[in-house]
């Protein structure tokens, strides 16, 4: 008994062996700095189209069937790449631009996925396509800019080098981490020449102050000599003035005996003439209040009154002159204005005068313009008219000479019959014999006076056709001239 339940702790012992190995093979754990990618079976992963065939894990872990699923391993870790770049500027100078890029693969499962598709075995070859990218990135760019700028601004060539190489970079499910553009080198000696001028300038204001201070000490040293002279001559001077007080003490104290003697008779002459002074000066106030005072004041009066005599008469001359200035002035500016007044209504007037004749001229000139012409077309219309007319009447004797006197006969017709009335005009009372047969014989011998009218106006047409004009030089056009009336015999009762 004991021994089947060793067996069976035994067997119990290998199973649970057995399946921690087994879990053990299965089970795969991705390091913070990997992604574990597992194909072999269809997976759907946030962020990913459905069906790609692969699953994603990333700092956890996950069961793998061994022989049925396939696990491999991308590096999250960051990687670099050197930038040697031969490039050309827009100026035509060659340059050789160098920098540093750094990059990895992108923490998001699309980023993870496209990475993937691309680098998973030739996770190596990496650096190498980033550079290429850049390269070719980087030669576009510089040649749109200048030697100057890519100095004085590479932050800008790196943010657009940036920019245009983002697109590409995320197909590649990379990000760029850092970009920097180390060194910029110039085999041509362009942007050494460049410096030259800056550098001079430099040189140049470092001898300027140079010189300037040099000029600046040696006039410090010039001023401190000087006022070390000064002050040798100004103790030389002191040293004089002490001699020379020193040599006066020692003669006053030679000739203290004789100045004291010069001096007692010098005081008494300075007595005696200060009362001889005193005495002149006593005599001379005497006179000046008895004789000068009174004098000086009748002159001044004198002066005072002639002064202003002469100032009341400079006073009212120059009063006198300012008003006829003044009167001048405004009788001036008044003849003036007058002038400038008078100038301007004529020419105003003349002005109006002109054009008021101009335009009446002017007027005048078209109204009769229009008249001539009006009348000058009205007499083209009608001669065109006549001319029309007589076309068509000549057109029309030519086919049918006899249809045209009729016609013509017949719009005249009312005054034939009128002129042919006219003798009766003059009779008061008229009688007719016979009564409706008088009637009726009136009639004929009138319709036969018509007859004989049409058959003289055919004579006229026959000798106008042959002459080619109507007997009295008139065109035929122009009507017949109707017979003369005949005057019909009436018998009074």
């Amino acid at each position: 008994m004991p021994m089947v339940i060793g067996v069976v702790a035994g067997a119990a012992v290998v199973a649970v062996l057995v399946l921690v190995g087994l879990f053990k093979s299965m089970w795969r754990v991705a390091e913070p700095n990997e992604a574990l990618i597992i194909s072999g079976s269809k997976h759907r992963t946030e962020g990913l189209e459905e069906g790609m065939g692969f699953r994603i894990v990333t700092g956890r872990g996950t069961l793998v069937l061994p022989g049925v699923q396939a696990v491999r391993k991308i590096s999250l870790d960051l990687n670099e790449t050197e930038l040697h770049v031969d490039c050309v500027t827009t100026q035509g100078i060659p340059l050789k631009v160098r920098g540093v890029v750094i990059f990895k693969v992108g923490d998001d499962f699309v980023s993870i996925a496209n990475a993937g598709r691309r680098f998973l075995d030739q996770q190596k070859m990496m650096s190498e396509r980033v550079h290429n990218v850049f390269a070719g990135h980087l030669r576009s760019i510089v040649g749109g800019l200048t030697v100057e700028d890519m100095i004085r601004d590479r932050e800008k060539l790196t943010g657009q080098t940036r920019a245009a190489c983002g697109t590409e970079m995320e197909k590649l499910g990379l990000i760029v981490d850092s970009l920097q553009i180390h060194e910029i080198e110039d085999p041509t000696g362009y942007i050494k020449n460049l410096a030259m001028p800056h550098a001079a300038a430099v040189q140049r204001d470092a001898r300027i102050a140079q010189a300037e201070a040099n000029r600046l000490a040696t006039e410090a040293e010039q001023k401190a000599a000087a006022r070390m002279s000064e002050a040798t001559r100004d103790s030389e001077i002191l040293q004089a003035g002490y001699q020379a007080e020193r040599d006066k003490a020692a003669a006053k104290a030679r000739q203290a005996g004789p100045l004291a003697d010069a001096a007692a008779r010098q005081d008494v002459v300075v007595q005696e003439t200060r009362i001889a002074e005193l005495d002149a000066l006593r005599r001379e106030q005497q006179l000046q209040a008895d004789v000068r005072k009174p004098a000086d004041a009748q002159a001044y009066e004198t002066r005072a009154r002639a002064e202003a005599e002469r100032d009341a008469r400079i006073s009212a001359a120059q009063a006198k002159a300012k008003e006829t200035e003044l009167a001048a002035t405004a009788e001036a500016s008044r003849i003036k204005t007058a002038a400038i007044a008078e100038a301007e209504a004529t020419q105003a007037r003349g002005a109006a005068a002109a054009t008021a004749t101009r335009a009446t001229g002017e007027a005048e000139a078209a109204a009769a313009q229009a008249k001539g012409l009006a009348a000058a077309e009205a007499t083209r219309a009608q001669g065109l008219a006549e001319a029309e007319a007589i076309k068509a009447r000549a057109a029309a004797l030519a086919e049918n000479q006899e249809a045209v006197v009729a016609q013509q006969l017949a719009e005249n017709w009312p005054e034939i019959v009128k002129a042919g009335a006219s003798a009766f005009g003059s009779v008061d009372n008229m009688v007719v014999l016979n009564g409706a047969d008088g009637m009726a014989e009136m009639l004929a011998k009138a319709l036969t006076m018509g007859g004989t009218g049409l058959g003289l106006a055919r004579q006229l047409l026959s000798s106008m056709n042959q002459n080619g004009q109507t007997p009295n030089g008139t065109s035929a056009l122009n009507g017949s001239t109707a017979p003369p009336s005949q005057k019909v015999p009436v018998e009074k009762e």
